[in-house]
């Protein structure tokens, strides 16, 4: 029996250069070269998607509703079937996927984007911390990923060492991908909290990406090997901290099993890692073993927009299926502190 009601697939992806700042470009202007990609990829015109489903986060804009403006880049005339989450674009694509699956779209154009440039992300992110006794103390998200790494490290699981080889592999993987911030042999460098170091960090800049996606033999039709979506499926755990084993992610694994990630074997995995020890706790979740290509595209390690970088990790998955790179791929994307929430998904491609 089929997992879902309709068969939904990838059918193209885009993104932009990943970029430390973009100063002379506004949001509109980053968005509107990707959204021209993707729709030249398929051949479809914008009034031809049957829905529209974007992620940003007015907190990096700095202003309210900020996201009504990007409409001017995909064209809100004649009037369209349009929604927006305050998340990131891995999100919009699952809100796109439901809709695909009640019937109403066969069609979906899924964007988001991010200019993390203007301002400090690590200050704007104590915004998403419990509000009463976390937030006040201001911990940035650096400090609170450090707090991980030292439990794994305690844990036995890793060591310094161990993470900066993550660091290092993830970037010498984007060397082959044009659109990364960071490639390349990058050094270690200085604590930025103990025990992560600069090369255990994501860059912080700018950009946006997009993927549609489509049903059933519309997707055959617009795709010549197209990356069928065979599971999804998100968690969140406690928003406390205190409540949660950092060495862990019970929300990735939960979401692994109804995505159906262990029911065959996985020879890709985009995860969403922004640090370099948030990849071994994913590993652990999703049961991912050396033969696994991981972050072949570099990953967040490599560029890490935000509201972006979730909904990047399905497109690179999806890519390497529609180049023939890749038969059943895990992408992962996550939000929160030290990985609290997590979207898995299963992508395949028909087999030859």
């Amino acid at each position: 029996m089929a997992r879902y009601a309709r068969e939904v697939a990838v059918v193209a992806f885009a993104q932009s250069d990943h970029l430390r700042r973009t100063d002379e470009l506004s949001e509109v202007e980053m968005v509107m070269p990707v959204l021209h990609q993707v729709l030249a990829a398929t051949g479809l015109k914008a009034g031809e998607i049957g829905f529209t489903c974007s992620g940003s986060s007015d907190y990096l804009a700095g202003r309210a509703f900020s996201f009504t403006m990007t409409l001017d880049g995909v064209g809100a005339w004649p009037p369209i079937s349009e929604s927006h989450v305050e998340m990131d674009g891995a999100w919009a694509l699952y809100e796109a996927w439901v809709k695909i699956q009640t019937g109403e779209a066969d069609t979906a154009l899924v964007y988001s984007y991010g200019k993390s440039s203007p301002g400090s992300v690590r200050d704007v992110l104590t915004r998403q911390l419990d509000p009463y006794y976390v937030a006040p103390l201001w911990p940035d998200s650096v400090a609170l990923a450090a707090l991980q790494a030292q439990a794994l490290i305690d844990a036995g699981e890793t060591d310094e060492a161990g993470l900066a080889a993550i660091g290092a592999r993830s970037r010498a993987s984007a060397s082959t991908n044009p659109h990364a911030q960071l490639s390349g042999a990058v050094a270690q460098g200085e604590y930025q909290v103990a025990p992560l170091r600069t090369g255990d960090c994501p860059p912080i800049g700018d950009g946006a990406a997009a993927v549609i996606l489509a049903a059933g033999d519309v997707a055959r039709r617009l795709c010549e090997r197209p990356a069928w979506i065979t599971g999804i499926d998100h968690r969140i755990e406690a928003h406390s901290l205190g409540l949660r084993d950092l060495t862990d992610s019970p929300s990735t694994r939960i979401a692994a099993e109804h995505a159906g990630v262990f029911e065959a074997p996985v020879d890709t995995a985009e995860l969403h890692a922004s640090f370099s020890s948030q990849e071994v706790v994913l590993r652990k979740a999703l049961g991912l073993g050396r033969d696994v290509a991981v972050n072949p595209s570099g990953g967040a390690l490599a560029a890490n927009p935000m509201m972006a970088a979730g909904l990047i990790r399905i497109g690179e998955a999806a890519a390497r299926i529609h180049r023939g790179e890749s038969d059943r791929a895990v992408a992962h994307a996550t939000s929160g502190p030290c990985l609290q929430q997590n979207l898995v998904a299963v992508l395949e491609g028909d087999r030859a």
